[in-house]
């Protein structure tokens, strides 16, 4: 293996650690779902073409910016949503300049404190929206938010050896490390909104599958 190739070997794995999987895995069916480019995506996540080239080829392992990974999981909340293949191009499109406006600078809290909402709560339906779908995005953003706080000071290994250690003791606190720390965030909304938001009904609801690490 030459050195370029074993680069990208120790990326990518790194990459899994980190996110789950490598970058190009969690790209790649984005661009297919939105019919995009990857400088079109680029531009959204607040990337450079080349940046994003790089990381989805395992030249590069990390996001260095939480904004740009907060950017990405929302994408990827807004492709997995149930409704997203009746969406209107236009309401994709202004889904998506609103992502590209997100900044840490602008996450429910921060926007919380200015205007006077309840992050936590799930508001109420955008008129173009059912009220479930505007449950769904109550708990999508802070549990996105907590995810890249989690795996920005700390890798998917470290998070699952501190929920082991306080497992026996404080079992509802490492399921908490584990879910938001090494798990899918499909898992991490369905965890917000049920012990949060108190949400116990739909099939949003979905179960923390066990972490990779465990099978290791």
């Amino acid at each position: 293996m030459s050195v370029a190739e074993d680069t990208v070997a120790r990326n990518r794995a790194l990459q899994t650690e980190w996110y789950g999987e490598p970058l190009g895995d969690r790209v790649r069916p984005l661009l297919g779902r939105l019919g995009m480019s990857q400088s079109g995506l680029a531009g959204v996540l607040g990337l450079s073409a080349p940046m994003l080239s790089q990381l989805m080829s395992g030249q590069r392992a990390k996001i260095s910016n939480p904004a740009v990974l907060h950017r990405l999981m929302a994408v990827e909340e807004l492709v997995a949503g149930p409704a997203f293949d009746a969406l209107p191009a236009a309401e994709v499109q202004a889904r998506l300049e609103e992502i590209r406006a997100e900044s840490p600078a602008t996450t429910s809290g921060m926007r919380g404190a200015a205007s006077g909402r309840v992050p936590a709560g799930p508001g109420p339906a955008r008129p173009e929206e059912p009220a479930g779908r505007a449950g769904g995005r109550g708990a999508a953003e802070p549990a996105r938010l907590v995810q890249a706080l989690l795996r920005e000071v700390a890798s998917a290994a470290e998070i699952e050896a501190a929920a082991a250690l306080i497992a026996d003791r404080f079992p509802d606190l490492a399921e908490v490390l584990r879910v938001y720390g090494t798990g899918r965030t499909r898992e991490a909304e369905a965890h917000f909104a049920r012990t949060v938001l108190k949400e116990t009904s739909d099939d949003r609801t979905v179960m923390p599958e066990r972490s990779r690490l465990d099978s290791v």
